[in-house]
């Protein structure tokens, strides 16, 4: 890790608005280790939620992070049920 920690700085948004109906709109971002890219992206897509976009913001950051969008527009529970899917398969801590 060249002496810093690759994750200060770095957050996963998860942002979820009434729709009505028992809908809700959701929209975010994962920050991803490269191993956990492929089992999110599985998760987000059998739970019917939309990856928007998988990028990276650094060049030679250690290791190396990937930025996952997400968009969908469902039954909350439904959507929640796959977020908690999501986050089981990332590395996510709780801020202090």
């Amino acid at each position: 890790m060249h002496g810093r920690s690759p994750l200060v700085g770095t957050a996963t948004a998860i942002n979820f608005q009434p729709t009505g109906g028992g809908k809700a709109a959701i929209t975010g971002d994962f920050v991803l280790l490269g191993k956990e890219v492929n089992p999110v992206l599985k998760a987000m897509r059998n739970n019917a939620i939309e990856v928007t976009a998988l990028h990276s913001h650094m060049i030679d950051d250690a290791p190396h992070l990937f930025f996952m969008h997400f968009w969908a527009n469902d039954d909350v529970t439904k959507l929640t049920h796959g977020l908690k899917a999501a986050i089981d398969l990332a590395n996510l801590k709780r801020g202090s």
